[in-house]
């Protein structure tokens, strides 16, 4: 709870407008993009600048008030509800871009600014940042650093860890650090810089960022492969990366999912496959591209394919990718809750991983759709319910609990970019073993030994007991 005291001096400093603690405004950050959560903070901050940053941590520390740390709210693991109360530090008055250096190849920005205008402000000197999480017309840079944020480019281009390579960061202490910086060499010390990335706001809040850039691709062609089997393009996944050829997107759709987005966008998808491929390669050669694309049509046919049709132009390939990114939003239009997952396996467990899926919406009477990231193995599965039907609800925990367990029985992972939060907390365990629980917690305590930053996060009170299904 904050004191008098603290409300006093956080008003001074802020300004009545950039302290708030009446309730429409507590009620509008007490919840983010994860469904069915919700928690009440005791007060919002919108710092200015980093000594703002520094100063409210500071006063949290010393009075032990939580800080969470937040963008635009977009995540879906419960990253940025204040489970326990607090301040939360809405990070969008900072949202300058710094600088876009062109002799490094580098790019600087406060963690406020919108990934999308990032984009074009990039793109408008013919660079390119290839992290492109589907909520990057809404979400902000910072919060796609503390959730480490992947995307549809991620198998050819990586995930935002691999683009961060400078922080400044303020500890709870208040104390400023700066870590890496324009530079892509740096081993003096410990890699704090890929510590806090993904850290979730449990360690520091992020003040300032700088991302290395790269060329911007001249050439793109897109294709559609069509599959009544959907171990035919599980077996086309793992031929083109067999094959050596990396596509800038390699993106999976089910059936299940085909159906509803078809229904809701008219884009002329045929329902009656089992399982679609959406591939996209890029270059600056546009002969290697053509090259690419002439083999993946190879390989998919060989593979299984029932079609494969090539994009006849920009406007074809832009209603093809609309077809995967529009994919949750149609999806929540069904019923009123949409409880978006992800897991991830090896590329050559998506076939099983989905048939996995399949048979536990069966075994559990839900409604469970897969799209995702086929090149990576990170799979979305989607359950459409009701937040009102508690029965179904239970049955929907069950389910989800069953299949993260499948995908670590299959050799993957509880989460491949939506992190953990206080959603998958339970399960960690499950992927880290004890030992990396009690290091990790380690870590925590050495940056935050009050325990402010971003509490309830990560780390359950107590783990799932896993429970091996047999199939």
């Amino acid at each position: 709870m904050l004191n008098e005291q603290m409300r006093l001096s956080l008003r001074k400093r802020l300004g009545e407008a950039y302290f708030r603690d009446d309730r429409e405004t507590l009620v509008s950050y007490s919840y983010d993009a994860t469904p069915m959560l919700q928690s009440m903070p005791d007060g919002v901050v919108f710092p200015r600048d980093t000594e703002d940053v520094a100063f409210v941590l500071k006063l949290a520390n010393e009075h032990r008030v939580p800080i969470i740390g937040r963008g635009a709210g977009t995540n879906l693991c419960g990253g940025t509800v204040p489970v326990e109360g607090g301040i939360v530090m809405v990070m969008n008055r900072m949202n300058k871009l710094l600088e876009i250096d062109t002799d490094n190849l580098t790019a600087t920005f406060q963690p406020g600014l919108n990934t999308k205008e990032f984009h074009l402000a990039v793109e408008a000197q013919g660079l390119f940042y290839p992290p492109d999480p589907s909520s990057m017309v809404i979400s902000t840079l910072g919060g796609n650093i503390m959730e480490c944020a992947g995307g549809l480019r991620g198998l050819k281009y990586g995930t935002t860890k691999d683009y961060v390579i400078g922080l400044e960061a303020v500890l709870p202490s208040g104390e400023v650090i700066r870590t890496g910086g324009k530079l892509y060499k740096d081993v003096a010390g410990y890699d704090l810089t890929k510590l806090l990335v993904g850290s979730e706001g449990t360690l520091a809040i992020i003040t300032e960022a700088t991302v290395k850039l790269v060329a911007a691709p001249v050439y793109k062609q897109t294709m559609l492969a069509l599959y009544t089997d959907i171990h035919a393009a599980a077996r086309s996944v793992s031929s083109i990366i067999r094959h050596r050829i990396v596509p800038a997107t390699l993106e999976f759709i089910d059936n299940p999912t085909l159906r509803v987005v078809e229904a809701y966008n008219k884009l002329g998808l045929p329902t009656d496959m089992e399982a679609v491929l959406l591939i996209e390669q890029d270059g600056v050669d546009e002969s290697v591209v053509a090259k690419d694309m002439e083999e993946m049509i190879r390989l998919c046919r060989e593979e299984g394919a029932a079609s494969v049709q090539m994009a006849r132009d920009a406007d074809e390939a832009e209603r093809l990718m609309k077809a995967r990114r529009s994919a949750l939003s149609t999806l929540s239009r069904i019923r009123p809750t949409t409880i978006l997952e992800d897991a991830t396996v090896p590329r050559s467990k998506i076939a099983d991983m989905v048939l996995e899926i399949n048979r536990i919406a069966k075994k559990y009477e839900l409604q469970i759709c897969t799209f995702g990231h086929a090149g990576d193995g990170n799979l979305h599965p989607t359950c459409t319910t009701d937040a009102r039907d508690a029965e179904e609800i239970h049955r929907v925990e069950q389910a989800f609990e069953e299949i993260f367990e499948a995908a670590i029985g299959f050799g993957g992972t509880i989460t491949g970019e939506h992190g953990v939060g206080t959603v998958k907390a339970p399960f960690l365990e499950w992927k880290v073993g004890e030992a990396g629980i009690a290091l990790m917690r380690s870590l925590k305590l050495a940056f935050d030994p009050n325990n402010i930053m971003n509490p309830g996060k990560i780390f359950a009170k107590s783990s799932r007991k896993r429970v091996v299904v047999n199939r």
